[in-house]
């Protein structure tokens, strides 16, 4: 019997590690799974230790506030490495956690694989040490972070990305449209505030107000606001008791339904980029952090770009708002300068295309499992 412990922290790698359990049980069908996760993981059959639910914020600063619940947590998944011992350690993004994580699994003596990457070649790139001391397999979802890491002298493999399998709609524009209340024929915008709930208190009121603005310059436009599961209520319920036209229609945990029936998307930072290029959806990028955040954060950043889409492009190809340039009034002009220009709007879509292509073929989850299994195998 092959046991695997788990450990992810978001929405996004919940999803990752959900399909990761699948493939595994595909594979093997005694294996054991267990972990930190969320709903996707749980329902693919793994056994969870704790829900990321409460662990999951972005910035420095935002850290501390749930550095007592991390902790607890961690002590506790060291503590079923201890009792329950995994054939294999696998962390899936999530670093400050999971670096710790893997020190102990190190120490302990089961192997690592890291699956999805940290942002090593955006900042902190003096972790590449670190993650050479602490994995015996990275397991990249970007083709140009192979060459970072088969650099550092780090076993990687490019394995592609998950979303290609994952990012599908279950329903047709004209079919949600619909039950939304909307008009399938009207111009339609999908606000994604994030997944987070610093994240969402930030930039939420932000998307709103763009889409007040949109609407008197656009007209019929219509919005979808796609919510992200497990965030409290508290975090909608002062914007969402207004009535006024252009109000956002809601819906939650179908992030493909709500990108495949726009026509334009404003997307915090993170993987709902990835899921836009996807569906091909041209995007605006926004991103807001705390300024002590930021002013700490931007002395470490090694890049040109923020967004995904543009890093995989290799340059600019959609519009990035970070900081001081978020604002209501910046982010409607992105939206309305894709709606009413046909040639801009196309452009767009042809380097999405591009973009898709790069992000590699079909069955990543599969390979990832057969990578997770070969590092297991040889522990025992």
């Amino acid at each position: 019997m092959t046991k695997m412990l788990i450990s992810c922290g978001e929405v996004s790698g919940d999803i990752y590690a959900g399909a990761l359990t699948s493939e595994l049980v595909k594979l093997d069908s005694r294996v054991q799974v267990f972990g930190l996760g969320g709903d996707q993981m749980a329902a693919a059959g793994a056994r969870l230790i704790g829900h990321y639910r409460g662990l999951s914020v972005t910035g420095l600063s935002e850290a501390l506030a749930v550095l007592p619940r991390s902790l607890v947590m961690y002590r506790r998944l060291v503590d079923t490495m201890k009792k329950n011992r995994p054939d294999v350690l696998v962390t899936v993004d999530f670093p400050d956690f999971n670096f710790r994580l893997a020190a102990a699994a190190r120490r302990l003596g089961i192997p690592v694989v890291y699956y999805v990457s940290p942002q090593v070649w955006a900042w902190r790139r003096g972790r590449l040490r670190t993650l050479k001391q602490l994995v015996d397999r990275m397991l990249v979802i970007f083709p140009f972070e192979e060459e970072v890491y088969r650099n550092a002298g780090i076993p990687v493999e490019f394995v592609g990305h998950p979303l290609v399998d994952l990012a599908e709609s279950r329903t047709a524009r004209t079919t949600l449209l619909l039950e939304l209340g909307l008009a399938p024929r009207a111009p339609t915008v999908t606000l994604l505030p994030g997944s987070r709930p610093n994240e969402v208190r930030r930039l939420l009121p932000i998307l709103f107000e763009a889409a007040r603005i949109t609407a008197t310059r656009v007209p019929e436009v219509q919005f979808i606001l796609a919510r992200a599961p497990n965030l409290e209520d508290s975090l909608f319920s002062s914007l969402m008791g207004r009535r006024e036209p252009w109000c956002p229609a809601v819906i939650e945990a179908r992030t493909d339904d709500a990108l495949s029936a726009a026509d334009v998307v404003a997307t915090a930072s993170g993987t709902a980029t990835v899921q836009a290029a996807i569906h091909g959806r041209p995007m605006v990028i926004v991103y807001r952090v705390s300024p002590l955040t930021y002013a700490i954060g931007r002395r470490f950043v090694q890049v040109d770009n923020y967004g995904m889409v543009n890093l995989i492009a290799g340059g600019p190809i959609v519009p990035e708002l970070i900081q001081e340039r978020c604002t209501a009034s910046a982010v409607a002009e992105e939206i309305v300068g894709y709606l009413t220009d046909h040639d801009r709007m196309n452009q767009t879509k042809a380097s999405l295309q591009i973009v898709r292509e790069r992000l590699g073929g079909s069955g990543a989850s599969h390979r990832a499992a057969q990578a997770v299994l070969k590092v297991a195998s040889g522990s025992r």
